[in-house]
């Protein structure tokens, strides 16, 4: 069993940069991979980014190009840096690890994008 927490959620402006950040509660070594999907009001969750034990990764389109995801292990934790944020990026971000046995999910945070 993995705990996942979720921090640096929160609102910013279009144009503007956040980071969140994912912890696990022990190694991350033994998943295959590590990523992000978001949940909009009303919509689907959908795939963000993801990166692998050997730290290849993998974006969605309409992030390429403004996100970037980066894992620590030495740290057992998962980074997603926005930029250029829009509105339509608004919504819970979830992060979660899978080794393809299981898969398992944060709580999710918040990021709202508005002026």
């Amino acid at each position: 069993q993995v705990q996942l927490v979720e921090s640096g959620g929160g609102l910013v402006q279009p144009g503007g940069s956040l980071r969140v950040s994912c912890a696990a509660s022990r190694s991350i070594f033994s998943f295959a991979y590590m990523g992000w999907y978001r949940q909009a009001p009303g919509k689907e969750r959908e795939l963000v980014a993801r990166v692998s034990n050997s730290e290849n990764t993998a974006y969605a389109d309409f992030v390429k190009g403004r996100f970037t995801i980066t894992r620590d292990s030495a740290k057992n934790t998962v980074y997603l840096q926005m930029n250029s944020l829009k509105p339509e990026d608004t919504a819970v971000y979830y992060c979660y690890s899978t080794n393809s046995a299981v898969t398992y999910w944060g709580q999710g945070t918040q990021v709202t994008v508005s002026s």
